[in-house]
């Protein structure tokens, strides 16, 4: 019985070792065609995270938070433009800020806090444009007239948030109207240390300097609700011109008043 290794060896020139060689490189276990595989290529480590590339998302999270805080805030003042807060709902809010009810409380405790931001809001951006107007180094013989101009400004580009304050006022909530005095009395306050140092008030007492300065704030809150409803440009004219004449007659009656210390 012949094996294939006697039939081998009686093929000249036959070696052993070219055998063992050939039949061991022809059944390479990687490749059934006899050819080899090449190996693949290693992968470099991940980088490991650092706080470095976790600070943007943390500064994305914090922008969609104010994002939505300010949806909340503005969906608020477009509901309130022809209703009083307090037939405002907090589902009617949030459907208009495109959120779901219990993400609300995430940004306000409640409707009272929602309101009372609204509030804070309105009056600083006052309490600032007229101190900039009484402090920004303007004519003292202009000063009315640079405050009555800040007024016109303030209630025109926030039209919204005074039409909220002129109806809440009188006939809002009981927590509105009391932050809303609060303000107005904040203003008034302010406006009294800053008439201390025109000539002829710094005598004045502290207590006629309240006074005085409730005069001209009332005035000038009567003249932002009259600005507010103004239809066209030239009644909004007239109302600018009343009001720095009214604010003018109270600097003269002023100028006649003996304060006592």
């Amino acid at each position: 019985m012949y094996t294939v290794n006697t039939c081998l060896r009686r093929v000249k020139g036959y070696s052993p070792v070219v055998l063992r060689f050939t039949t061991v490189n022809s059944r390479t276990p990687n490749s059934r065609s006899g050819r080899t595989r090449p190996p693949r290529p290693e992968r470099p480590p991940r980088p490991e995270r650092t706080l470095r590339t976790e600070l943007p998302e943390r500064v994305s999270r914090e922008e969609r938070k104010e994002a939505t805080r300010r949806a909340i805030i503005n969906a608020a003042l477009t509901l309130l433009d022809e209703r009083s807060f307090s037939a405002l709902s907090l589902r009617e809010v949030t459907r208009a800020a495109h959120i779901v009810p219990a993400a609300f409380y995430r940004h306000f405790e409640s409707m009272d806090a929602l309101g009372l931001v609204l509030i804070d809001e309105s009056f600083r951006a006052l309490r600032e444009t007229l101190r900039d107007a009484r402090t920004g180094g303007v004519d003292p013989s202009r000063v009315i007239e640079s405050s009555v101009e800040v007024l016109v400004d303030s209630v025109a580009s926030r039209h919204e948030y005074w039409r909220f304050i002129n109806r809440e006022r009188f006939s809002g909530m009981t927590v509105l109207r009391y932050a809303i005095r609060t303000e107005i009395r904040l203003i008034t306050s302010e406006l009294a240390t800053d008439l201390a140092r025109f000539p002829g008030f710094n005598a004045w007492s502290a207590e006629d300097l309240n006074v005085l300065a409730g005069l001209f704030v009332n005035a000038m809150i009567v003249t932002a609700e009259a600005i507010e409803d103004a239809p066209d440009a030239e009644t909004l004219a007239e109302i600018k011109h009343v009001a720095v004449k009214q604010l003018r007659m109270i600097a003269v009656a002023a100028g006649g008043w003996r304060s006592k210390p």
